[in-house]
């Protein structure tokens, strides 16, 4: 494949998805990694996208600007193996016995398939996609709410599914994210989503929040917490100094997948 095409799939691809990883992008193009970085290198030089650290992001992400998110389909396409980096770290967290509330989103979905054959325990989900893949555990019990659903991400909200969670008192539980930034804390973009999650973290012994990389500095639009509300962060590579800095000054762990 010449350069030139190489350069308008990558953009394609970057404007649909926000952000990718080096290595999803070589998968994509049957090229080598080193031949994607050299890629994005001069294509950063024309203004085409931002390199961002393990990849490329569009000026629109780089800049923080929220917009909508990106489909379920898109999202499963970007950040693939820092994704699953996420989701084997935090299943390691979930200890037999334990009662853990697995939130909504491409990494929720794979702590579900990280979590291994013989646990045991129960998992509460306000997701399809998650409740799903779980079923399959022969020694799980696997709760779902009410609610209206969303398509896409199959995720159910409303007052059924806070009352829901405002019945259970989880050990552990994972929260997706659209964003985390120093100053807006954690953000999302599904406002009727944000009181699960605030009713999850309420009665939640410990919760962790999801972010790959490419979600540090950014601001969805509407706040779910601080990060002095939050038991830890679990990512995929150390975000910027400042952020890193001003998580830890909460006393909220950063966990690098």
């Amino acid at each position: 494949m010449l350069p030139a095409e190489r350069h308008r799939r990558i953009s394609a691809v970057v404007d649909r998805v926000g952000t990718i990883s080096s290595e999803d992008l070589a998968e994509q193009l049957h090229v080598s990694v080193e031949t994607v970085r050299r890629d994005l290198g001069q294509m950063e030089k024309r203004g085409a996208l931002r390199r961002v650290r393990g990849g490329a992001a569009s000026f629109a992400v780089v800049q923080g600007v929220s917009g909508e998110e990106a489909s379920f389909a898109d999202r499963s396409e970007s950040q693939t193996l820092a994704k699953a980096a996420i989701g084997k770290a935090a299943a390691k967290l979930a200890l037999p016995g334990m009662t853990v509330v697995i939130d909504v989103g491409t990494t929720a979905v794979e702590i579900a398939r990280a979590l291994p054959l013989d646990f045991r325990g129960t998992i509460a989900t306000p997701s399809l996609l998650v409740a799903q893949v779980v079923s399959v555990l022969p020694q799980v019990s696997v709760l779902l709410p009410g609610g209206r659903l969303r398509a896409g991400d199959l995720v159910c909200s409303g007052p059924q599914t806070v009352q829901f969670f405002a019945d259970i008192y989880p050990d552990l539980a994972f929260l997706g994210s659209g964003g985390i930034d120093q100053t807006a804390g954690v953000t999302d973009f599904h406002f009727e989503e944000i009181a699960t999650k605030k009713q999850i973290l309420s009665c939640s012994a410990r919760t962790y929040v999801l972010a790959d990389g490419s979600k540090w500095g950014r601001v969805a639009g509407h706040r779910v917490c601080g990060f002095g509300d939050l038991t830890g962060v679990i990512t995929d590579t150390a975000a910027e100094d400042d952020i890193t800095a001003a998580v830890k000054d909460t006393g909220c762990e950063v966990v690098v997948a």
